[in-house]
């Protein structure tokens, strides 16, 4: 993902609300969150957008809860096996996990963690990525039927934006090798 301003990956990844547990009381101020109170006090819990969590945050006013899409139930789901969790779904919003992953880990203190969640995510779900994005260019539309099927069409509804951007282009390389190979057979008759 781009840090580009125009970025629509990056606008997207940052279009999403984050809980902050409060440290001190502010006037005047209850309205940010969406609640109906006039002041933000001591120990509230508010969902923020990004851009505004991150001067609450680094401003030491509060602290960032961490979302549900990086939770202990899905760190340990990714961990068992990164393939069967659904990532698209885990924050809305086109689906951008890996770009959210990034944002949030650009507010933690503790970086290394994160980082090594979401490469090792990545790299497991990678292959699968591009080997049913081979299989499909080979089988051609009508590719995926049946109950062997069910399972990869599970997969491939649970790509991350990031995954299916690869997944199309991977399938595109795979069908320009085939024309390739074929156009060579027919030049050797």
């Amino acid at each position: 993902m781009e840090d580009d301003y125009f970025s629509i990956d990056a606008i997207l990844a940052e279009n999403q609300k984050i809980g902050c547990r409060f440290k001190i009381d502010i006037p005047d101020m209850g309205h940010v969150g969406g609640g109906g109170e006039r002041d933000i006090t001591t120990s509230n819990t508010l969902q923020l957008p990004i851009w505004m969590v991150y001067t609450v945050v680094l401003s030491d006013w509060a602290d960032m809860i961490m979302p549900p899409a990086f939770g202990s139930k899905v760190r340990n789901a990714l961990n068992a096996e990164p393939c069967s969790v659904r990532l698209a779904g885990l924050v809305g919003a086109g689906g951008l996990w890996y770009g959210f992953g990034r944002t949030i880990m650009e507010m933690l203190d503790e970086k290394r963690e994160m980082s090594i969640l979401l490469t090792n995510t990545f790299r497991k779900r990678l292959v699968e990525v591009i080997d049913q994005a081979q299989h499909f260019a080979a089988l051609g539309p009508a590719g995926g039927v049946g109950p062997a099927g069910d399972s990869a069409q599970s997969f491939r509804e649970g790509l991350d934006g990031t995954e299916r951007e690869l997944f199309v282009l991977a399938q595109e390389g795979s069908k320009r090798m085939k024309r390739w190979y074929e156009e060579g057979e027919k030049a050797r008759r």
